[in-house]
């Protein structure tokens, strides 16, 4: 699913119009957005919580030449899903692995 029809479904589920749930997508993604640059966090409950996490310097491996290359330290955006979200993507598997033991 793509932006667009994110838009479209969520404007079909609220009741809205497509231009008012853009508007409203955009805010929440830049405040989103804002508050994980100045290392903030910004949870949802049952959805899940962005955050900013810090990777430390590391060695890597040139992959054409097979040489070691230093990668810096870095901040970097991150995704921890909730529960309720880990729960409903889960439940199709445990479904399907039910039937499949049987």
């Amino acid at each position: 699913m793509n932006k667009k029809e994110l838009v479209a479904a969520t404007a079909e589920a609220s009741g809205m119009p497509k231009k008012c749930v853009e508007m409203v997508l955009k805010a929440l993604t830049a405040n989103v957005i804002a508050e994980v640059a100045k290392k903030g966090k910004v949870q949802l409950i049952g959805f899940g919580t962005f955050e900013a996490r810090a990777r430390a310097a590391r060695t890597g491996k040139n992959p054409q030449t097979g040489k070691p290359i230093k990668i810096a330290a870095a901040t970097v955006p991150a995704f921890k899903a909730g529960k309720a979200f880990k729960d409903a993507v889960n439940k199709p598997a445990k479904k399907k692995a039910a039937k499949k033991a049987k």
